[in-house]
């Protein structure tokens, strides 16, 4: 039985990951694009590190599950807010289309 809830949560937190690289594509600007895989990476693994614990056949090996959670918990929002922000001080409108050509072009321009 626990194996079966850790398949279905791994399965749930894959889905999530892809649902957020879903967004990452889609979304048509920087920030909406931020919001989506930052919303869903943490709960997206959070998942994948449960399952995974539901497999897990010691404490030690459910100890370093729930350390890489946290450190997972404490760094995804810290970088989401360092790129949300630099993009912001550095002049990003939101619902300004990033392309790459773009950026190629200003950088010749220069």
């Amino acid at each position: 039985m626990l194996e079966l809830l850790g398949f279905i949560l791994i399965a749930l937190g894959c889905f999530l990951g892809l649902v957020g690289a879903i967004g990452l594509i889609r979304l048509p600007d920087m920030y909406a694009r931020l919001h989506a895989v930052g919303i869903t990476d943490t709960l997206c693994s959070f998942l994948i590190l449960s399952g995974l614990a539901c497999h897990a056949d010691s404490v030690n090996v459910i100890a370093k599950l729930i350390l890489i959670f946290l450190f997972l918990l404490f760094t995804s929002p810290v970088s989401s807010y360092a790129l949300a922000n630099n993009a912001f001080r550095w002049g990003l409108d939101h619902g300004q289309k990033i392309h790459i050509s773009s950026v190629k072009e200003e950088k010749e321009e220069e």
